[in-house]
């Protein structure tokens, strides 16, 4: 019998967040990526643009300042319609997305950028 894989869904990610949609927020997704739910995000200081995290980056994209809580597809155009978590939430760590090569303390690091904004990294909840 073949394996059923089911996709990754919001229940996955968040574990709570704040009442009346307060962790969520509506922002821009910059062209040219595809990104998944449970994505880490940088924001861009020139464009005030969402882009996966770059840790090396002197452009606001080494600060995490949310995870993505739906597909986006901005491949080829920027999307205007992404939804992420941007505070007082609880996600799970497993269900996070990362850029290849990030390193262990990197990741450390950016979480604790999420901390700061009361989006708490837990194991499971």
């Amino acid at each position: 019998m073949p394996a059923i894989t089911q996709a990754k869904n919001l229940g996955d990610l968040l574990k709570y967040e704040a009442p009346n949609l307060y962790s969520r927020e509506a922002a821009t997704v910059a062209a040219g990526q595809n990104l998944q739910l449970g994505a880490v995000l940088g924001r861009k200081t020139a464009d005030g643009k969402l882009y996966a995290p770059n840790p090396s980056a002197s452009d606001g994209t080494r600060t995490a300042v949310g995870v993505l809580a739906t597909d986006t597809d901005a491949t080829l155009i920027d999307r205007d319609d992404a939804i992420t978590v941007a505070r007082h939430a609880i996600v799970t760590r497993s269900a996070l997305i990362w850029p290849a090569g990030i390193t262990g303390p990197q990741k450390a690091a950016a979480e604790a950028q999420l901390t700061a904004l009361g989006i708490l990294v837990r194991e499971s909840a």
